[in-house]
């Protein structure tokens, strides 16, 4: 069996290629073997099979196409497309899906680069090269497939031929080189790695007048294009040549690991850019000269922007956007983490930010220290001498930010935030960018992106509606998903029905805030919706985690598994929540706190208090029967617990198991620490109990004494000592 989707999509079996007829079958076969043997909602599916605009019964009819499809491919392929979990997944073996196999070579290649292993690293990166045969997915119509996937798989396509060119270099294959890199650098002008390999090339081929032209033919390009000067490592390189050395010892390479150390990790946790990021160009550009300056001016200045505005004014989008730009110059990669800061629940300390960079850089979780400024230490020592971008979204406050501040002057920062973040300027030499409204005519040009040519119709509409959104990117991507919804309407209209809805919110905007105006299109987006979306909507705002699955908001809204996926559906298409990674969903800050609003005005305190329950009753069974499948036999574990009147999943399996309490484990520390703080006290110490073992067999060291620390709060708080102490908080020494 043979499935190839980097070109044209290819299902092979013993009796030869099976075709894939129907549009729609091509689609959902297509987004399951992006998602190879891991289970995709029904939700997540149609998202990619109506190209971000399901039809109401979305999820009724991907079951037809389901059937269709396993008919299509015939008995052996139809016998890997399988239901789990409410969705569907396709399984393949070793081999058998040529994206996983590309994958396989790329990582084996990169290891062959770090062990200096030159011959191996050539022969596996030209092999993953070899399995491309066009465009991956060219006959697969899913816009929103191809934006999930694609840019990460191009990314690691051109990561294999810079490792292929390197290991070329390295072996002193130089002269056959020189005309692919002039391809790529003509393909590629912002990638300053081709232009130093070219350099290098071409230096080493006894031709100096043309390597020093190549560097000046990069200038240009980086000067006209960005603005900006090249890179460090190419500055090197040129300097290198004009002193007459022939550029031997290539400065992008990665040097080889110290005996007995493992390579270091190169992470690459930046989200995806929005789609059709409008303006900005004068905040990005200063951005992109901050970064420029520091590095020629005072290259031992950690540079550090923090971008400053009001909830929905594209502070991330910005950042994320722009950390996109310049990934080139950040070659040992881009951490992220969203801090929280304003989240109504619990923001995120800054010793849980720095456990997870620890883990993204390599530290396994036994190995991470416990206090705060131990971990900041091992952070910065880590990042001594790297290029890293490192990206702290939705800060609170100065505390949280200063621990995650590297100490290497290779690296930048930016941060984002609400607050002025005075302390960061004056004393860590930040420089402040202040994010306002967007202009008008941005504003204009961001609904035309959204809506097209309705805007150029009536720009008399189109400017009023720009206005009526406060010009926040967030209410206009909002207002633009339900112009789209009523393609009939015209623009006119819809202003009329906005301007109606303003005045009903007059009251509730007593300080002119347009993040309080701005609640109008929040309620407008959901007066469109049925009584059930909303309330789904107002259910999810309570989640105390950072984000959540199927399962649990089934919990929360009290329904079934297939009802609360088709809820997650609706909601997603109308921009209310969004996907935060397959199968999970989350919420912008600013809707969050809106969620809360509309349940504490229209749901009773019972009622909130009944879909809490439902949700930690669902967290706390499903992990005892997690924990117990892993460990079955730890008496700890055995515990009984209420039975949820909602669906669990089956963690029968030891890898299910295993995979469930995984992806929990952060929701689970924060369910801990909510139920201590406000009334289910019971709950936090049986929590800490049954996940005492997993956590501390395998080194989660952070959340155990987060959530332990929990458990001895709840004690105290209701002086249970004989619960607490029948718990596994005895036996984990806490000062």
């Amino acid at each position: 069996m043979r499935f190839d989707v980097l070109g044209p999509m290819r299902v092979t079996d013993g009796r030869g290629t099976q075709p894939v007829a129907g549009v729609r079958q091509r689609i959902l076969l297509g987004a399951l073997l992006v998602y190879a043997n891991q289970p995709v909602s029904a939700g997540q599916l149609a998202e990619f099979v109506w190209d971000s605009a399901p039809p109401g019964r979305a999820v009724t009819t991907l079951r037809t196409y389901v059937a269709r499809l396993r008919q299509d491919l015939g008995p052996d392929a139809a016998s890997r497309i399988l239901t789990r979990d409410g969705g569907y997944l396709a399984e393949v073996g070793p081999g058998e899906l040529d994206a996983l196999v590309f994958e396989a070579l790329c990582g084996d290649a990169g290891s062959a680069i770090r062990a200096a292993d030159w011959a191996g690293a050539s022969e596996r990166a030209a092999g993953a090269l070899a399995l491309w045969r066009g465009t991956p997915l060219g006959d697969v119509p899913s816009r929103a497939l191809r934006d999930a996937w694609l840019p990460h798989l191009d990314q690691q396509r051109v990561q294999a031929a810079e490792w292929r060119i390197e290991a070329e270099l390295r072996l002193g294959r130089h002269e056959p080189l020189v005309a692919q890199l002039r391809q790529l650098t003509a393909n590629y002008p912002l990638r300053e790695r081709f232009h130093a390999q070219l350099m290098q090339a071409l230096a080493e081929s006894g031709r100096q007048a043309e390597a020093l032209a190549a560097y000046q033919d990069a200038r240009a390009v980086l000067v006209e294009e960005l603005g900006i000067e090249p890179g460090r490592e190419l500055r090197r390189l040129h300097g290198r040549i004009l002193a007459g050395n022939d550029g031997d010892g290539d400065p992008v390479a990665p040097r080889p690991p110290a005996a007995g150390h493992a390579p270091p990790l190169v992470p690459r946790q930046l989200p995806a850019t929005v789609r059709h990021f409008t303006g900005r160009a004068r905040e990005l550009a200063a951005l992109t000269e901050s970064l420029d300056q520091a590095g020629q001016e005072t290259p031992e200045m950690i540079v550090i922007s923090a971008i400053r505005g009001t909830p929905g004014a594209g502070k991330t989008a910005l950042a994320v956007y722009w950390a996109h730009q310049v990934t080139e110059r950040f070659p040992d990669g881009q951490l992220y983490v969203n801090l929280r800061g304003h989240d109504p629940g619990q923001p995120m300390p800054a010793t849980e930010a720095l456990a997870g960079f620890l883990r993204s850089l390599g530290v396994a979780d036994q190995d991470i220290p416990a206090g705060l400024e131990e971990r900041a230490s091992r952070y910065r020592s880590l990042l001594a001498g790297r290029q890293i971008l490192i990206v702290l979204d939705n800060a609170g406050s100065v505390g949280q930010v200063r621990p995650l501040l590297p100490g290497s002057p290779a690296c930048a920062v930016v941060v984002t935030s609400r607050d002025s973040l005075a302390g960061l300027v004056a004393r860590d030499g930040a420089e402040r960018l202040d994010l306002d409204l967007l202009p008008l005519a941005e504003a204009i040009d961001l609904l035309r992106g959204l809506i097209g040519e309705r805007a150029d119709d009536d720009p008399n509409a189109a400017k009023m509606l720009a206005e009526q959104c406060c010009r926040l990117p967030l209410a206009l991507r909002l207002a633009a998903e339900l112009a789209v919804s009523r393609p009939a309407a015209p623009l006119g209209e819809l202003t009329e029905e906005l301007t109606d809805q303003h005045k009903r919110l007059d009251l509730l905007d007593i300080d002119g805030d347009p993040h309080t105006a701005v609640r109008a299109v929040f309620s407008w987006s959901c007066r469109r919706l049925d009584p059930d979306a909303v309330h789904a909507f107002r259910s999810l705002g309570l989640h105390p985690g950072a984000d959540f699955e199927p399962y649990a908001a089934a919990a929360l809204t009290g329904t079934t598994l297939e009802r609360a996926q088709r809820l997650l559906g609706r909601l997603a298409r109308v921009h209310l929540i969004q996907l935060s990674g397959p199968g999970r969903y989350g919420l912008h800050d600013l809707l969050r706190v809106y969620a809360r609003e509309l349940a504490v005005v229209q749901d009773g305190p019972q009622e909130r208090h009944e879909a809490l329950t439902r949700l930690f009753d669902y967290y706390l069974h499903t992990a005892t029967a997690a924990v117990n499948t892993v460990f079955p036999g730890e008496s700890g574990s055995k515990a009984s617990v209420i039975l949820p009147s909602t669906p669990c999943p089956a963690v029968t399996s030891i890898a299910a198991a295993r995979a469930w309490l995984d992806n929990e484990r952060a929701t689970l520390a924060s369910v801990a620490a909510y139920t201590a703080i406000y009334g289910w006290p019971g709950t936090t110490i049986r929590l800490a109990a049954t996940l005492f073992r997993y956590l501390e067999a395998g080194g989660y060291y952070p959340e155990l004494i987060a959530i332990q620390d929990s458990a001895r709060r709840a004690a105290r708080k209701t002086n249970d000592r004989t619960e607490f102490a029948s718990g596994a908080v005895a036996r984990w020494p806490m000062a």
